[in-house]
């Protein structure tokens, strides 16, 4: 079993950055491959990034590539979400999640968090 629980989230301007964390409780963190995704108001939830055990291969939806960053730090059971030149169009509850195996991009994620909210005004 793996509780997550996210932080960070808030109002930014655009252009402005964020750093989303994520903290996962449970002895076998370092298995799971982890996953950010968001949901905007009326949109299905969509992929935005993903990292494997190690930390040795990231995935990223093309919206965010060269604008977010993924990492981990299995020593404090936590995984990161860094945003710089964020967009109104980024705006979205973003969850983290947490599989067994290799990082995929779909949202086939045994555990999920419960959300932090990220605004962009523009």
């Amino acid at each position: 079993q793996v509780q997550l629980v996210e932080s960070g989230g808030g109002l930014v301007q655009a252009g402005g950055s964020l750093r989303l964390s994520c903290a996962a409780s449970g002895r076998t963190f370092s298995r799971y491959a982890m996953g950010w995704f968001r949901q905007a108001p009326g949109k299905e939830r969509e992929f935005v990034t993903a990292i494997s055990w190690s930390g040795g291969t990231t995935y990223y939806a093309d919206s965010v590539k060269g604008r977010f960053t993924i990492s981990r730090n299995n020593a404090k059971n936590t995984v990161y979400l860094q945003m710089n030149s964020l967009k109104p169009e980024d705006t979205a509850v973003y969850y983290c999640a947490a599989r067994p195996g290799v990082p995929t991009s779909n949202i086939l994620y045994d555990y999920w968090g419960q959300g932090t909210q990220v605004t962009v005004s523009s």
